[in-house]
């Protein structure tokens, strides 16, 4: 810490302060236009600009979302990507992937390069294709007529319409050619997530020794475990790979959430479509109709639960006051496990170099205060 802090850089006094070695009492943070400079306990090394009584934490990584606010990211335009960005960060989200739903390769092609133009503005941290190479059989809220098997040409094209800005795809590992794109996607610096998945336990193995390293959303679209064939959850709860879990009431039950948690690899994940911040009524999912009621988003005539309607706020409510996950394993679970998990450089942390992310929450943790990089947000 310079014995002098540099013109503008401004301090922020906290109740109580989530840094990577745990959460304090008394804690400071300087921030220095974007970025945080220090980070300390104790009196502050200047007088604060903002003095705030509630728990400083940074700002929530979320990479599984596939919109919010009535908007969805599905089509890649930038007036929805902020209209969903926007919603999600007023609930302390500072970090967002851009989720898509299973379509037509030309189509998941144009939205990937839209989408790319944002990710380079840094509106979201970068694109997650859910699909289009998943189970027919495990195939959720996606159109199955336009599941395709995965091919080195269709990887590379949509790796080339991405612009370097895939993050993460969601693939059934037993499918033909899956071992086969693992490795290309890997290559290309691209998380490998296996799920939508009818694989057996030996193919799930087969996945993560190809180079898969994430579940998405464990346990939903996956076969349940059998005391004979374990299955894909089994396999990927014995490995160090991270899994993704909706905590949102719906998807799983708060015993299993607390079952499958695994500090430092468990990653809460909203998975939330147009609907997340919006009223109930009716949206659509990719080309499919999705029914909200009671904030619930199912596929009519099916019960198929199509994605939520969560925020990581409410997320991280439910995993402590539902699930009994301990407050800082929880915390972790919405920015640095995430983070990590996709290696999304300066978020997830409070410590320097970082971008100056803080939400403050609340005795009950609610979102009180929201900062992305450096400027406070309007949360109304």
């Amino acid at each position: 810490m310079p014995d002098q802090l540099p013109l503008g850089a401004r301090v922020l006094s906290a109740g109580a302060l989530a840094l990577p070695t745990g959460i304090v009492v008394d804690g400071w943070v300087v921030v220095d236009g974007e970025r945080v400079l220090a980070v300390g306990t104790g009196p502050p090394p200047d007088q604060p600009s903002w003095s705030l009584p509630g728990l400083v934490v940074p700002g929530f990584v979320d990479v599984h979302v596939h919109g919010g606010g009535g908007a969805s990211f599905q089509d890649g335009s930038a007036a929805d990507v902020s209209r969903a960005a926007q919603t999600h960060l007023a609930h302390g989200t500072t970090t967002m992937m851009a989720s898509l739903v299973t379509d037509s390769i030309d189509n998941l092609a144009a939205a990937c390069s839209a989408l790319a133009s944002s990710a380079e503005a840094g509106h979201v941290a970068g694109i997650h294709l859910e699909g289009p190479w998943l189970s027919p059989r495990r195939v959720g809220a996606h159109e199955p007529s336009q599941l395709v098997l995965p091919t080195l040409d269709t990887v590379d094209l949509l790796l080339e319409a991405s612009r370097g800005q895939l993050r993460m795809v969601t693939l059934a590992p037993e499918l033909p050619g899956a071992l086969l794109a693992i490795p290309e996607l890997v290559s290309a610096g691209v998380v490998v997530a296996v799920g939508h998945t009818d694989a057996t336990y030996a193919e799930t193995r087969a996945a993560l020794e190809a180079g898969a390293t994430a579940a998405t959303h464990l346990f939903n679209a996956m076969p349940p475990v059998h005391h004979r064939e374990p299955g894909p959850v089994v396999a990927l709860l014995e490995s160090s790979a991270y899994v993704e879990l909706v905590a949102d009431g719906v998807h799983i039950h708060p015993s299993v959430l607390a079952l499958a948690w695994r500090p430092d690899r468990t990653a809460l994940v909203t998975d939330a479509m147009a609907a997340a911040g919006a009223a109930d009524g009716e949206y659509r999912l990719g080309s499919l109709t999705v029914v909200v009621r009671d904030g619930v988003a199912r596929l009519p005539g099916t019960g198929v639960i199509a994605a939520s309607t969560a925020t990581l706020g409410s997320s991280l409510r439910y995993a402590v006051a539902e699930a009994g996950i301990p407050l800082p394993e929880a915390l972790a679970a919405v920015t640095s496990t995430p983070a990590a998990m996709l290696a999304l450089p300066g978020v997830g942390r409070l410590e320097p170099g970082a971008w100056a992310d803080l939400v403050e929450l609340s005795d009950e943790l609610e979102v009180n205060r929201v900062m992305r990089r450096g400027s406070w947000v309007p949360l109304s």
